[in-house]
């Protein structure tokens, strides 16, 4: 019998999945994958409800109802100052991670190549591969995660096609600064590349911290594709709704990727996200209000445990090192052993690179209640406590 797509074979089951069961297995408090416990708010719920017995339920516009495209338009001018075509410039998308996809196979040839940022969300290095481009991986290290600007400018080469851009950053809780993006935007037009834009944490910055999308720059406006996600600004991820800002042409591409991906999404789910896009501005800035004080709240609580808690300028996640307390195995034997054995769940930080990677690092998601992020605290203080106990009165 001839063989299934080989790659495909070959990629393993996404390191989120795993925990996750781990952590049902072993009824752990999961602070591994990035989604919050509660939800969104109750206006956009009901919109939802309501659009949904409104008779409206077949075929919508395959690039997006005419109400949501004309709200992130909107949303790219009050934010950005960005002027948008709701009806050439937008394309509406089950979810980011298909919005990904769908910009990638709107822009990318067998052979091309693609700057990708390490560490980095794990679809992008597989739909690369997939789309037969080849990537050339730059890597941030910890724990400042600054931009290695020699590296980035020699990965850029004749055959770049694009860049794949993440700010707000996951894992890292990285913004890029207007210098560093000053930087990418001169090797865009150096190069004559694209970038794809991936900025679902834009309204999740704290400390004065301002996300500026790459696209607001001189000259990147008819280069870049902007990625937005309904599922981050509204803590509703299971909606799975996505927009793509992009210029008419290549956005006119993308529709037909996301043609041959999905075709389309939920009408009722789209006429809501339409109604949150129109919030005020309270709400947006009580959101990441809210967030920084559960950031806040889980970096003490790790940093009183005794881990080295790295800052975070934004998204869902902090990042912590475990060399202080003494476990002497990597960060997928860290994130095993405190799941199973103090329960609570993370991710190992080398998950989201290539190869070798940081291997003493974990990243807790704090988009929770606060009392799951105060037990989660417990659990690892106490465990840790009584491991140094042990280990105490084994040297005894």
């Amino acid at each position: 019998m001839k063989t299934p797509n080989a790659l495909l074979a070959a990629t393993g089951t996404t390191i989120f999945t795993v925990m996750s069961a781990l952590a049902s297995q072993h009824r752990s408090i999961n602070l591994g994958q990035g989604f919050p416990d509660t939800e969104g708010p109750a206006d956009v719920l009901h919109a939802a409800a309501g659009a949904l017995l409104d008779g409206r339920n077949q075929y919508p516009p395959m690039t997006g109802a005419p109400e949501l495209r004309q709200a992130v338009a909107a949303a790219n001018a009050r934010f950005y100052g960005l002027s948008v075509d709701p009806d050439r410039e937008v394309v509406v998308t089950s979810g980011a991670t298909e919005a990904i996809t769908a910009c990638l196979m709107a822009l990318l040839d067998p052979g091309d190549e693609v700057v990708l940022i390490e560490p980095l969300y794990d679809t992008y290095l597989p739909v690369v591969r997939l789309l037969g481009a080849v990537p050339r991986l730059v890597r941030l290290t910890p724990p400042r995660w600054e931009l290695p600007r020699a590296d980035l400018a020699a990965a850029f080469g004749p055959k770049t096609k694009a860049l794949l851009l993440n700010t707000p950053m996951n894992p890292t809780g990285k913004v890029f600064t207007a210098a560093e993006l000053a930087f990418i935007a001169e090797l865009l037009q150096r190069h004559d590349a694209w970038a794809v834009c991936d900025e679902v944490y834009e309204h999740l910055t704290f400390d004065g911290w301002r996300h500026i999308p790459l696209m607001t720059l001189s000259g990147l406006r008819e280069r870049c594709l902007r990625i937005g996600s309904a599922g981050k600004t509204f803590s509703l991820t299971g909606w799975k709704v996505g927009y793509v800002t992009a210029p008419a042409a290549i956005a006119g591409i993308v529709a037909k990727a996301h043609q041959n991906l999905t075709f389309t999404t939920p009408p009722n789910l789209q006429r809501a996200v339409a109604v949150g896009l129109a919030k005020d501005d309270a709400y947006f800035a009580a959101l990441a209000a809210e967030l920084a004080e559960k950031r806040d709240r889980l970096s003490a609580g790790l940093a009183g445990i005794g881990m080295a808690v790295l800052p975070v300028m934004g998204s869902y996640f902090v990042t912590a090192g475990y060399a202080p307390l003494g476990f002497a195995g990597d960060d997928v034997a860290f994130c095993r052993h405190i799941t199973e054995q103090a329960g609570v769940t993370a991710i190992p930080l080398s998950a989201f690179y290539a190869g070798e990677a940081p291997r003493h690092y974990a990243r807790f998601a704090f988009c929770k209640r606060p009392e799951v992020l105060d037990e989660a605290v417990s659990r690892l203080a106490r465990h840790f406590a009584e491991r140094r106990g042990v280990e105490l009165t084994g040297t005894g």
